[in-house]
């Protein structure tokens, strides 16, 4: 029988929660404590769900009915009533901000912890330059995915491809947090598969051969340009880090007295899924080199600068160019090409060099185990490459000279 405003005006509390029905699934709840709640059953997808309609009297029973009758008509179209609810909380706390800027920028600040610092100001950047001034200013659910595309196409037509890519990867993102926050129903980026240049797999330049190994070390020693790159020069096949790691180098990080330098995870790249703190010892040829260069950059943050910014991304590969290497024959991420190569043609171990380039590998128990056993070959490793490399510097005749390989 439904219920009626005296039959609910006269229902006692109990020392149990009780329900009274009304009718298709709806009843009131009543609580010990005497609160009386509007609740639903219904079915969806084989599930049964209870939802949540109001609390008596605030909500009278004609209100309740009017929205279990909402409810109903929810159904009826295959949503479910409960999510629709939470997206219209969502949608209401969002306050109207849901333009693609407004999405952007509230992704962005939320992610930008979690990213290396480089990667979430160019981040940012592609938005600010590649996209908001095409779309920002529009309602990120009313977006259309050719509108999508055209931002990317204008910026494939520069031929910058990889940033195009890199954008089309952002925008997803993007559209992914404006759907979990009530904003957008679908990434239109998934749609994109296959509509710009595919990006073509690019290998790096780099000297293997001994002999021109040695000559260009003995041109990095007569490099006529400033003290920090010319050791950024001298250090990056010592290290054979990436790039970006070397040129935001930090003297708070180098510890003369563990022979190490410690990477804080936020600057390594992103692996597998997560970023890790790298270690890398520090041969007595770099000690040297580090050590001149403290007298000069060691009252500031970073190891190749004098003002409170790293080292411009492209200092290594200017200065390579200015030593006759063009960008087919040498780049600055080559030098982690040359050590690889040699290191594993002269016998060292192969995962204390795959660890020493911070390489993602295969398993948690094994990455975990590798950090343990292998600082100790990595040490010796680094100090064998050293010598090595300054053999190689000192010999001008050519001979191809052995790493000492520790056993």
């Amino acid at each position: 029988m439904a219920l009626t405003d005296v039959k609910i005006k006269a229902a006692k509390p109990r020392e149990k929660q009780y329900k009274l029905a009304d009718s298709e699934g709806m009843y009131l709840l009543i609580l010990p404590a005497g609160g009386k709640y509007w609740r639903l059953k219904y079915r969806i997808d084989g599930k049964e769900k209870v939802l949540a309609l109001g609390v008596y009297p605030k909500v009278s029973l004609s209100g309740a009915r009017d929205r279990r009758r909402n409810a109903k008509d929810i159904l009826s179209e295959g949503e479910d009533p409960s999510v629709v609810k939470k997206l219209e909380k969502i949608k209401k706390k969002n306050d109207g901000k849901d333009s693609f800027e407004d999405v952007a920028r509230e992704w962005h600040n939320k992610q930008k912890t979690s990213l290396a610092e480089v990667t979430a100001r160019d981040t940012l950047s592609k938005l600010v330059n590649h996209v908001f001034p095409h779309i920002g200013a529009r309602k990120i659910g009313e977006i259309s995915t050719p509108e999508i595309l055209a931002v990317l196409r204008r910026l494939e037509s520069t031929g910058n491809v990889s940033a195009a890519h890199r954008t089309k990867q952002i925008i997803g993102r993007v559209f992914r947090y404006a759907i979990v926050t009530g904003r957008a129903t679908h990434d239109l980026s998934a749609d994109l598969k296959g509509a710009l240049t595919p990006e073509v797999t690019k290998h790096h330049a780099s000297i293997t051969d001994p002999k021109k190994i040695g000559e260009m070390l003995r041109k990095i020693d007569d490099f006529s340009g400033t003290l920090p790159v010319k050791s950024a020069l001298q250090l990056a096949p010592l290290f054979f880090v990436r790039p970006g790691e070397l040129r935001r180098a930090e003297w708070k990080d180098m510890d003369f007295d563990t022979k190490q330098w410690i990477i804080p995870k936020g600057t390594m790249k992103k692996v597998g899924r997560e970023r890790r703190e790298h270690i890398v010892p520090l041969s007595t040829q770099a000690i040297k080199i580090l050590k001149e260069l403290k007298g000069y950059t060691g009252e500031g943050r970073y190891l190749f600068s004098t003002r409170d910014k790293p080292m411009s991304e492209n200092s290594v590969n200017k200065a390579l160019r200015s030593l006759g290497y063009s960008g087919k024959e040498m780049v600055g991420h080559g030098f982690r090409t040359t050590a690889s190569t040699i290191l594993h043609e002269q016998g060292y171990l192969s995962d204390a060099i795959e660890r020493q380039l911070a390489h993602v590998e295969a398993s948690d128990v094994k990455r975990v185990y590798n950090k343990a056993l292998h600082i100790k070959e990595r040490t010796e490793m680094m100090q064998a490459w050293g010598d090595y490399l300054y053999g190689l510097k000192a010999d001008k005749s050519g001979k191809v000279l052995q790493l000492k390989v520790v056993s």
